[in-house]
């Protein structure tokens, strides 16, 4: 197979497992752990000829603040390369592009009319002030100014926790061993607690 013929075949490949993003249930997985690893390949492979991520879709600024976002979800998450996981994702979706954009654009406008300033330029409170704001659905029947950030976030914290728990550093984390023989598979419920929590969804 051809290099351009190969080329083709991994971005229809990433194409399709965007469209099955978009297309899940937010309830469930978001993806197969194996898609999830070929889209981490790839990101990986895109870094490393220079040693740094260039974002595919995303602007230097909202690449940032997709990091800085991730960061604030799931602490440790840029040692999973959840940025990059999202980044590629969405160069090759484009309902996931345009959730995205505008969710960052929207935090961008909303921090800048509360404090003045872009979402990565705020305090550390004030940027978590916001976001617990928007992590609640029933916050939008009070502030109906809060949905468009509320369906954004609910967004950004599956694919934080998504990008980083199929991540190299997210599966040693939780401790998983990898694949063998067993009788019976049973995850304990601490573990599954413990990912809630982190995320916040618990």
């Amino acid at each position: 197979m051809s290099d351009s013929s190969k080329l083709s075949t991994r971005r229809e490949t990433l194409i399709k497992i965007a469209g099955a993003v978009t297309a899940a249930n937010l309830a469930q997985p978001l993806l197969s752990q194996s898609d999830a690893e070929h889209v981490h390949k790839a990101a990986a492979a895109s870094t490393a000829l220079g040693g740094v991520y260039k974002p595919k879709l995303f602007t230097p600024h909202e690449f940032k603040t997709l990091q800085v976002l991730s960061e604030i979800i799931i602490p440790g998450a840029s040692k999973g390369n959840t940025a990059e996981f999202v980044d590629y994702l969405s160069a090759n979706n484009k309902e996931l592009a345009a959730i995205f954009t505008g969710g960052l654009q929207w935090l961008d406008m909303t921090m800048q009319k509360r404090v003045d300033a872009k979402f990565i330029d705020a305090k550390n409170a004030q940027q978590t002030e916001l976001l617990d704001l928007i992590a609640y659905r029933r916050n939008a029947q009070d502030h109906p100014e809060l949905a468009p950030g509320i369906r954004f976030f609910t967004w950004a914290r599956r694919m934080a926790v998504d990008g980083y728990y199929t991540s190299a550093a997210g599966i040693k984390e939780i401790g998983f061993k990898g694949n063998g023989a067993s009788a019976k598979f049973e995850v304990k419920q601490e573990l599954y607690d413990q990912v809630l929590r982190k995320a916040g969804f618990a």
